[in-house]
């Protein structure tokens, strides 16, 4: 019933520094895409051109707002150039840099660790982990997905959704994360969300080096970059999902497919879950794809 659903979701606590918001729904009896709030939404028009920057800006990453805007164009009405800026930074794509922006830079004074992966050769797994996060277009509306992936055998660890970039929706992720094991090193860009204190801290505090990518560098977190090109023209394009929990619903069923179906020909056609499983050894230089 409605009124039972609303009433369980009032009881959860979204900043409780004990439970995090899956454990609270499991707790509650409550579907967890149940408890998000509706997705963001802005007007259609809005909508259908966020979606367009979206697909170009994974095939062309390095292209800023001028360019994006000149590419989309449609006939001869010219896109409005701070009219794609806007929209650019709603979604967290950055003009400027080549790489996503949805991990808003971090404050000044934030500690930034070095990246500590370059030249590295991938031997076995739980060496490297990393966690990015991507915009997620919808019919009528969008929503931010993280995820926590192993580089060498690309295992999709754990994943969640948000409405919003605030940062629990990743500390979730990785508490999760950490529940199945405890990688040698983790990367993330120097966003917000991952320079917090509380990030690098659940990190450090589980003995693992952390590991951040150069300002504009959208290759060193290569591996995630993959995955969310895969998730998104293997599923979210082609289902168009009108409500989260149709998305949270069908985005379950792509990572079990992605970590358990899904072969690779990088890995000698095993899947991402039977190479992490086995903890199979053998070097992947970090290029590989």
């Amino acid at each position: 019933m409605p009124a039972a659903v609303d009433l369980k979701r009032a009881l959860v606590d979204p900043k409780n520094p004990d439970l995090s918001i899956r454990r609270q729904c499991d707790l509650l009896g409550l579907n967890r895409s149940s408890y998000y709030l509706p997705q963001a939404t802005a007007p259609e028009e809005d909508l259908r051109l966020m979606r367009a920057i979206d697909e170009l800006y994974l095939k062309r990453p390095f292209f800023g707002s001028r360019r994006m805007a000149m590419h989309l164009e449609l006939g001869d009405d010219p896109l409005n150039r701070k009219r794609v800026q806007r929209l650019m930074r709603i979604m967290g794509i950055e003009g400027l840099h080549p790489r996503p922006r949805t991990t808003l830079p971090a404050d000044p004074g934030t500690r930034i660790y070095p990246y500590l992966l370059r030249d590295r050769e991938l031997t076995q797994v739980d060496q490297v982990w990393s966690s990015d996060i991507t915009y997620v277009p919808m019919r009528r509306g969008f929503m931010y997905l993280t995820a926590v992936i192993d580089w060498y055998s690309r295992y999709v660890l754990s994943w969640r959704l948000s409405n919003t970039l605030d940062a629990g929706f990743c500390l979730e992720a990785l508490d999760e994360a950490l529940s199945m094991g405890r990688p040698e090193i983790f990367n993330t860009d120097q966003g917000v969300q991952f320079t917090a204190r509380a990030y690098t801290g659940r990190l450090e505090a589980a003995g693992v080096a952390v590991s951040m990518d150069g300002r504009g560098r959208a290759l060193d977190n290569v591996f995630v970059e993959r995955l969310w090109r895969s998730v998104k023209y293997e599923d979210i394009y082609i289902k168009d999902y009108d409500t989260v929990p149709e998305l949270d619903e069908g985005l379950t069923a792509y990572f079990r497919f992605y970590d358990e179906e899904r072969r690779h020909q990088s890995l000698g056609y095993r899947t991402p879950g039977a190479v992490y499983r086995a903890r199979t050894k053998g070097a992947l230089k970090q290029g590989s794809s």
